[in-house]
This record gives C-alpha cells, structure tokens and sequence, in this order.
C-alpha cells in the first residue's frame, strides 16, 4: 500500500503543468532524506528539551541550516532558530514553523532511542519525553529544508525556516514560544504572505492527513481558584470551614456549565480541572484548596459566559459553605482560537492530494487542544494540518494519545508529512500560470 501511494503520488505530480518539471526529482529527493531525517527525528527524540531550555536541539537545527548554505538566526525567544531560503526567481515569502520542546512525562515506550531524560518542571524533579510528537517535526522540518535547498534554483520566492521553542507554554515566570517571537521581531526583515504548520496526531493512522478550513483548534484559558475554609481538627469539623468539601462542591456544580449552560450544539467545548491541591495531615481540615484547569472554547461569546459562569458558582459555592474564593478566571498567558484561512486552506488541501492521494486526505474536526501557532495564524495567512502517527491496522480510537507517556510515532509519518509539506510549498511559491486551470486534485474515494 505505502509503494501503490507514493507511486500514484509520484504520477500525478508529473500530470500538473507546474509541477512537472520538478515534481518526481522533488518526491525522490524526499524518499532521499528519509534515511538521515530519521536519524535526527531519533536523535531528538533521545535528548529530549522542555520548554525554553532548547538548546542542544537548537544547535543542531541551526548546524544544519548553515550547513545549507541559508541565512541563519538564532537566540530568538531564548533559544528559536529561523532559515530563510532564497529561490532563484522572485516570488512569494512563504514561513513554515516547526516546534522544539517536549514534555515532562516519563517516556513508557519501549524503544532502543527512548528518552531517559531527566528534567524539572515546577520545582519537582520529573522525567522528559517528546510525547506530542515536537521531534518529528523539528526532523521533517529540517528534510525540507535540505530538499528545498537542493531546488533553490528551480524556485520562485523565499521561504523562513522557524524553529519555534516553548510551544507547550514558557515555565512560569518566563515569556516564551510564538508570543515572544512576534514580539522579538522575528518578521521584522521577513514578512510572510503566508505560513505552514502540521502536526503528528494519534487520532490519526500514519498515511493520512486531515485539515479544516477556519477555526481548527480551540483558544484555551487557564484558571485558578483558591477556596478559603478555617482549618480545624478533621474530629470536629464544625470548629471550622471546610475548603474540600467546598472546591469538590465547584469542581462538581461547574460541570453544568459546558452541559447546562452553553449551546455546545453550535460549537463544542471543554472546562476540565488538572490540579487539586490541599491539606498536609489525614486528620486535619485545611485552611484552603486551590484548583486549576482549563477551559476550551471556539467561539468568544461562549467562551466569556463560561468564564461569568464559573466564577458565579465558585462565588456562591464558597458563601453558601461559608468559604470564601479567589478566582483568577482567565490566568494570564491565554491562547487564541487557531484559525486556517480558508482560501489558503483550499488550496494546500489541493496540494495534499496530489501529494498522497485524495481519499488519504481528511475533513478534521473541530480539535479541543490549543496551539500557540494560532499567535502566527492571526499575524499572517495560515493553513495548519495534521498527520497521522498511529500505524496502519491500529485502531486510532484506541491509540495512546499525545501527551501520554505511550505516546507512539510511526515513522512512516516523517515520509507522508514531507511529502505533504513539500508539494504544499511547491504549489503556493510557483502557482499555476495566468488563465491555466487551477490546481489539480483527484476525487476523494466515496
């Protein structure tokens, strides 16, 4: 099957006006690649960085891209790298990002370049893992530059090789990921008519890839509430005020916020607690409980009476137990909706077609995870997709997700997503000619 695509693949490239006289040395060049974007995918994989602490990945990237022969910035919000490739006819600006950072998860995979790093994330020591997939797109990244590299003087434009660190959020205190970029001016001698992003997905089985024109991912906020109670012995509850029968009574009533209170009919969304933390001893009623979590929304009047909503019930809640609450709804360091553009988005759809087949190619859905490309996606022109990691035969429904320490890549994925990407590039830096027809696709299956 893997050969039947790629040779149907190769087929159609030669059938397009303009890509024929590049399009087979361009999918070669890639199958080319693979042998030594794998090695750097494994190497990554093996040394894994949290967020903002990049540095070893970062000095490969940028060896690399030097090595090509591209203009090469580093240091950008703290440890970013950008490649700018010039064409050898002028043309559109084109950036394609790639993120850096891992995780702190404790890998749980059995691999021969598993992760046995070590890291600290909130003051704890903890294990680092590439469990959302960041190593793979550093690797694929990197193949298409080097490809691209290889054609500099066949293409029309430029392109902006990002390497984005802190992705998964900057440890706090610190600024960091795409804010920081934008803000430390990396467009400044580069601006893009349009940007590129994709993503590994387990939902996904390798060989696929799937894209949505207009809001694809949900913005997220984070949200603090710390209850108030008087501690007291946990034998004589009634000396005090309880603050963890009043935050389970919150976490509890702010439930029916998402299935009470919003029309998720129109558009879906998701408020989740991840911390809960309160008391020292088994016999002792503390004096307070905090709670964070997250809420995810696509739509910003749904998303402010989600906010309006928990903050009533942690209010009332906490008066009618006689708690008081501090409610810090959203924290700061809240992330925006991804949005893809939807002329652009139909035409990198195209692009993916042609690259792996139309019935390969698939409607996401509207995903609950946020991204901080979506900072990029409101400065500029974007089209963000995913590819599928879960091998072939492998139920995806049943697949460890991203961000699970069983998180797992099929590196057939390094393959399909270059393959994407490239004929993406190719096809938005040299547009059909004037008055041809418009970019070619084959019927999706069914």
């Amino acid at each position: 099957m893997r050969h039947a695509l790629l040779a149907l693949s190769l087929a159609t490239a030669i059938a397009s006006a303009h890509a024929s006289e590049h399009g087979v040395d361009a999918a070669q060049r890639i199958q080319g690649a693979l042998p030594q974007v794998t090695a750097w995918r494994r190497e990554i994989h093996q040394h894994p960085e949290l967020s903002n602490r990049e540095t070893r990945t970062a000095a490969l990237v940028a060896a690399q891209l030097k090595k090509l022969g591209l203009e090469v910035r580093t240091g950008i919000a703290h440890t970013g790298v950008v490649g700018i490739l010039k064409g050898g006819q002028p043309g559109p600006k084109l950036a394609i990002r790639a993120d850096m950072d891992a995780l702190p998860v404790t890998e749980e995979v059995d691999l021969p370049f598993a992760s046995k790093a070590q890291g600290e994330y909130r003051g704890k020591s903890t294990g680092v893992m590439h469990a959302c997939g960041h190593d793979t797109h550093t690797a694929m990244l990197l193949g298409l530059a080097t490809v691209l590299a290889g054609m500099r003087q066949e293409l029309s434009g430029e392109v902006m090789f990002l390497f984005q660190p802190a992705e998964e959020g900057a440890p706090a205190g610190e600024q960091g990921g795409a804010p920081l970029m934008l803000q430390e001016g990396v467009f400044r001698d580069f601006a893009p008519d349009a940007m590129f992003a994709m993503h590994v997905i387990s939902t996904l089985n390798a060989g696929t890839v799937a894209v949505r024109p207009g809001p694809a991912l949900s913005g997220a906020d984070g949200f603090k509430l710390v209850v108030h109670g008087r501690q007291t012995h946990g034998a004589m509850p009634w000396h005090g005020v309880d603050p963890i029968v009043t935050a389970a009574q919150i976490v509890t009533q702010a439930q029916t916020i998402v299935s009470r209170r919003l029309d998720i009919g129109t558009l879906p969304a998701v408020l989740s607690f991840g911390i809960v933390e309160g008391g020292a001893r088994h016999n002792i009623v503390p004096d307070k409980v905090e709670l964070q979590g997250t809420l995810r929304t696509f739509d910003p009047a749904m998303r402010q009476q989600a906010i309006d909503g928990l903050r009533d019930i942690a209010e009332h809640v906490a008066a009618a137990n006689g708690a008081t609450v501090e409610a810090q709804i959203p924290m700061d360091g809240s992330v925006p909706v991804t949005v893809n553009e939807a002329t652009l988005t139909a035409r990198v759809r195209a692009s993916l077609a042609k690259a792996i087949g139309g019935e390969q190619v698939l409607e996401a859905p509207p995903a609950m995870p946020s991204e901080d490309f979506a900072y990029f996606a409101r400065a500029v022109p974007s089209v963000y997709f995913f590819v599928g990691a879960t091998p072939a035969g492998q139920d995806p429904a049943k697949a460890p997700a991203n961000h699970s320490p069983r998180f797992f890549v099929d590196e057939d994925a390094l393959r399909v997503g270059m393959l994407s990407m490239l004929q993406a590039t190719l096809d938005y830096l040299q547009p059909p000619a004037s008055g041809s027809a418009a970019i070619a696709t084959r019927p999706s299956a069914g």
